[in-house]
Formats: C-alpha cells, structure tokens, sequence
C-alpha cells in the first residue's frame, strides 16, 4: 500500500523562547533574523521544499509578529509598487501560499510540545503531517524535512530527526 503524501505541517511556535533570552523578551524565538529572512521564513522554506501545502502555525500569547510576517503588507506594498521596487515588492509576498493554506490556532497556556501538536488535531485529521521546529535550524544540502518526507515514502510509519546535545545544554531543552 503506498503512504498518503505528507502535505501538511504544523510549526509549534507558542513557546516562550527562554533558551534565547535576552533577545527574546521582546520578540518572538521564531522572528530572530538570520541574514536576511527571520527563522521561521527558513523553516517554512523547507516545508515548501518538502511538499507541504498547509501549514498550521500553533501559537502563544505575544506572537503577532508571526501571523504578520505570513500575511499581506498592503501599505508597504502599495508605496513599493508606486516606486517601481519590484524586487524589494516580490520579497514582500511573491514567496506566501494561497489564501486559505495558512493556518493559525492558539495554545492557549505553554504546555508543552506534544500539547501544542494536539491543538493542531482539527486540521490534521487523519492526515500525515509534519512537525516542524523553527528555533532548530538544521543546514543540509538537502533540508532535513524533505529527507524525511522521502524516507516515509519508501517505508510509511513515524519519522523523527534528532540531533546531538552537550549534556551540559540539556537543560535548556
């Protein structure tokens, strides 16, 4: 029997990013810029190369900066588009899915991993889907997620990617 294929992902993201503070006390673990995109534009950008086509995004309090980033800039995009900037128009929004393959749900009280996968259980259904962590960025030639979505095609079950951690830093996890 051939496995479903995996087309949705949820990015628990209501956490209270204590591992990275100070930097955290004012802005969201997932919104920390590398270069030039934040973290969890990395991570959505593996999804997408993965094949995912929804992504549920479970969040917390003080994570607006998230849901802002996955949505339209009307006014920036407006006075972009007046100034002929398409370059600077197309990093804007030309990379969003279509409307209706975003998904934001709220954990209401940071309880956990698993709790915060669980709220994500009405878009999942009975569907395979990913669990994607954007605060663990993960630099391979091919991303992490779309070696995962092809092993479950060869051999359909659970899936996990870990990695190494000093034990001294277990503590932060």
């Amino acid at each position: 029997m051939m496995a479903s294929a995996i087309k949705k992902a949820i990015f628990p993201v209501g956490g209270m990013g204590t591992r990275f503070l100070p930097a955290t006390k004012s802005l969201p673990k997932e919104m920390l810029p590398v270069v030039d995109k934040p973290l969890i534009h990395y991570a959505f950008e593996e999804a997408v190369a993965a094949g995912i086509e929804q992504f549920i995004f479970v969040t917390g309090r003080n994570k607006n900066a998230i849901s802002n980033h996955f949505d339209h800039s009307y006014e920036l995009q407006r006075t972009l588009s007046e100034k002929n900037k398409q370059r600077e128009l197309d990093l804007t929004s030309a990379w969003l899915p279509d409307a209706g393959n975003i998904i934001f749900t709220r954990q209401m009280e940071p309880l956990g991993l698993g709790h915060a996968v669980w709220c994500a259980r009405h878009w999942i259904g009975d569907d395979p889907f990913a669990v994607i962590l954007a605060d663990d960025m993960v630099l391979a030639d091919t991303p992490c997620l779309k070696q995962m979505v092809d092993m479950y095609h060869q051999t359909p079950g659970n899936l996990a990617a870990v990695m190494d951690v000093p034990r001294e830093h277990t503590q932060k996890y």
